[in-house]
């Protein structure tokens, strides 16, 4: 497979990359997407293989339960160190070096911002995440107590937590990699550390099931997460410049996880000073991530005194619910260097414009994938994981939580992507964890009132509920950030204009800093059409689900239905990127004729 760059490549790369125009920019997104895409498919196939393969050895049981609550472990890790708050802070660094690297033309006097920051990081780190896992290691049953009080399996999910505990330098490790090389555009690797993480953990059930039970599933994730540092390696060694002998009085004159100010000249060396830096944005982000997979450990502590089988029955639906949010912010992984690189460059207005675009293609995205999940539930489930040790009973319980959970995936898309605007500038700014903790209170506080009364299906409300909340708030947020022009369109004259007066001062204090803004009226408008839209589509999946007999008929024949629906009333609402891609395709075929 060809590999995707907008950046030069090899060892000693230092030279200045000129910008992309607008054609060739918008050429490579939407190669770099559809290459991400493919490889985020495989990775989520590798990932239901992966689950199937689990739920037909060990079914949804005691032991079950015990191996989901070590996987909070890697969950935790994966979204703190891979998806969330490694890349959110490391791409606008590796951006803004890139930046600067090509601003000083190649200058044989100057350090090299890249490197600088990659020795200023990423030892400290390493140390970082060796010696967090140690005490996981001897912590195991403690964190187990307080994660699940009430587990039956209590020796079985210390010993999978020691195992799985390895992840968090190994998913540290390639989160830093992959938002490196997504800064540099090298889009392959990073989207292929899933499908080998996956590999990992089925070649070691398969292999250990008979020996090891569900432990054997811990080592899995402990050698995929291995895995997925190895598939990075050489690109990372190829792409990071040479070392190379620096002036005596080298200093990184502007901190690289800095976006402005005046040159540091202080005498302070350049690791101290990307080191405050990172904590100083690190610090937010980390907090807002960890309270958004918060909401996971709620769950399964709510679920852990509920009968045997219910964590069991919230993970499986939600891995199978979440394919269309993880589909869905596959653009965003995408952009997320592109903003990142325009605001380092200034900017601003081209930030927003793919910003708005991003929000709207992830909606799509993820409500026509939430329309069929809600109409075709019982049929996946029972496509995917009904066989050996998962029974009807399972398939019928699994189902009908995944339904509850696709009330929530709106919630989850927008989050996702909503937030990267708020972090893209590489500046610290608490307000994302802020509203999360919010969203994490009302899922908190419904979830432990509703379970009593409705089990399984109250903590999904919850957590839907509550990440919903989160999202209103943010998108709020981010459409309140600049003023209006007559246009319609925020802009950077605009908001210096509107820090003038009583009435700005008093908004300054009120809203967060943004890098970018977005036009809150009419990206609510395109959403609402686009659920109403998802909302008849999963009435037409589900009036038709019944009439197509077994489950496979059924589900290939909604594959088809909703699709159809969502798109016609799409269309008729008039949702402007429906038109387009209709209008592509319609060129597309007459082209081709």
């Amino acid at each position: 497979m060809t590999e995707l760059t907008g950046a030069p490549q090899g060892p000693g790369a230092p030279a200045p990359v000129a910008p992309q125009p607008p054609r060739d920019q918008g050429r490579f997104i939407a190669r770099a997407a559809a290459v991400t895409a493919a490889l985020t498919a495989a990775g989520a196939l590798a990932g239901l293989v992966r689950d199937q393969t689990i739920a037909h050895l060990f079914g949804a049981g005691a032991a079950t339960d015990a191996f989901l609550v070590s996987w909070t472990v890697p969950e935790i890790a994966a979204t703190l160190l891979i998806e969330d708050a490694m890349a959110l802070v490391l791409v606008p660094a590796f951006s803004l070096a890139l930046s600067r690297r090509a601003a000083a033309g190649g200058d044989p006097l100057a350090t090299d911002p890249v490197r600088a920051l990659l020795a200023a990081t990423l030892p400290r780190l390493l140390l970082a995440l060796t010696c967090l896992a140690g005490l996981l290691v001897l912590g195991a049953p403690l964190l187990v107590e307080a994660l699940a009080p009430g587990l039956p399996e209590h020796r079985t999910a210390v010993d999978c937590t020691r195992l799985t505990a390895v992840t968090v330098l190994t998913f540290g490790t390639a989160g830093y990699f992959s938002a490196a090389l997504r800064a540099h555009r090298r889009f392959v690797p990073p989207a292929a550390i899933y499908t080998a993480y996956n590999l990992g953990i089925i070649a070691t059930v398969l292999a250990l099931h008979a020996a090891w039970g569900v432990r054997a599933a811990a080592a899995g994730v402990a050698l995929g997460g291995t895995l997925m540092v190895l598939v990075q390696l050489p690109a990372f060694l190829r792409e990071m410049p040479a070392r190379r002998e620096a002036p005596k009085d080298a200093t990184l004159r502007t901190g690289a996880l800095r976006t402005g100010g005046p040159a540091t000249r202080t005498g302070t060396p350049a690791s101290r000073t990307a080191v405050l830096s990172a904590a100083t944005v690190l610090a937010p982000v980390a907090l807002f991530t960890l309270g958004r997979q918060a909401q996971v450990l709620v769950e399964r502590y709510l679920a852990s005194s509920l009968p045997a089988g219910a964590i069991s029955h919230l993970n499986y639906a939600q891995k199978v619910a979440q394919i269309p949010m993880v589909l869905s912010l596959m653009i965003c992984t995408v952009t997320f260097p592109v903003v990142a690189r325009a605001l380092a460059d200034g900017e601003h207005e081209r930030a927003r414009r793919r910003v708005e675009r991003d929000l709207t293609l992830a909606t799509l995205v993820v409500l026509l994938g939430a329309a069929y999940v809600f109409a075709y539930a019982p049929q996946i489930i029972e496509l995917l994981f009904q066989r050996g040790a998962f029974t009807a009973e399972d398939t019928d319980a699994t189902a009908s939580v995944m339904r509850v959970y696709a009330l929530g995936l709106l919630g989850h898309s927008l989050v996702g992507a909503l937030v990267r605007p708020y972090f893209s500038a590489g500046k610290p700014t608490w307000y994302p964890a802020a509203v999360m903790a919010v969203g994490l209170l009302v899922t908190t506080v419904a979830g432990a009132s509703a379970a009593g009364r409705w089990g399984v299906y109250g903590i999904a409300a919850a957590n839907a509920a509550g990440i919903t909340l989160t999202a209103v708030l943010l998108l709020r947020a981010l459409g309140t950030g600049a003023p209006r022009t007559d246009a319609g369109f925020r802009t950077d004259a605009a908001a210096d204009a509107s820090r003038t007066g009583v009435g700005a001062r008093r908004r300054r204090h009120t809203r967060p800093p943004l890098p970018v803004s977005v036009g809150l009226r009419g990206v609510v408008l395109t959403l609402a059409r686009l659920l109403a839209a998802a909302s008849v589509a999963a009435v037409a999946g589900w009036a038709a689900a019944p009439l197509c007999g077994p489950a496979l008929p059924s589900a290939a024949v909604g594959a088809l239905i909703v699709p159809a629906v969502f798109g016609a009333t799409a269309f008729a609402a008039g949702v402007p990127e429906v038109s387009q891609l209709l209008s592509t395709v319609t060129r597309r075929f007459r082209h081709d004729r």
